[in-house]
């Protein structure tokens, strides 16, 4: 293993039901970790071994659903490629900050999804994927000038995730001009979506 090797899990937004905790719990298991978990009325809390590092997975419950609260560091590559499997299950949202041989990697992940992966060495700031939207150009104009609700909505759900995602990233780089002309965007689509739904 790589001495260097850190993943930095934050802005978790995973929500689960007992059976996929269950399912979380198991896999550690099978690949050897050592740990207990214990349970209230508020929280589901698995505390993993891990070397000589003990990590504390807190889970708030919502209902008879929980939710993964809070911001974790792992050292150990096994364990991280184990979280990342259950965003992906969850199809949840993460910024995952890597640290490698003194770079960074920063990774942002929307519905279990990688949406925009940023490189980070030194003073050097470089976008090395981003996300397009999904639909074309030409989808955009059929679904305007369609008389069909339905399909326009569609379209306009994957806008609007994708003006989200742009948003969170503006404000995340306090980049104040993009951001502003995002929030335009976002209000545009609002009355849009007011027209649709009377």
């Amino acid at each position: 293993m790589n001495r260097s090797y850190e993943v930095e899990y934050c802005n978790l937004e995973l929500r689960f039901d007992r059976r996929l905790i269950q399912n979380f719990i198991k896999h550690l298991i099978q690949e050897g970790y050592s740990l207990y978990w214990n349970e209230s009325d508020m929280h589901f809390v698995i505390s993993i071994r891990s070397g000589r590092k003990l990590v504390k997975l807190k889970f708030q419950r919502i209902q008879n659903r929980f939710k993964i609260v809070g911001d974790y560091s792992f050292k150990d590559e096994k364990l991280a490629e184990i979280m990342e499997k259950m965003i992906g299950d969850t199809r949840g949202h993460a910024v995952v900050k890597r640290f490698k041989d003194r770079q960074i990697l920063i990774e942002n992940i929307m519905f279990g999804e990688l949406i925009r992966l940023v490189e980070i060495s030194g003073m050097e700031h470089k976008i090395l994927y981003q996300k397009q939207p999904v639909i074309t150009q030409e989808e955009m104009i059929q679904a305007f000038k369609s008389k069909r609700a339905e399909e326009r909505i569609r379209v306009f759900r994957l806008e609007l995730d994708y003006e989200l995602a742009s948003l969170f990233d503006a404000l995340k780089d306090r980049n104040l001009e993009e951001s502003e002309r995002i929030k335009e965007r976002l209000a545009v689509l609002r009355q849009e979506m007011l027209l649709l739904e009377a």
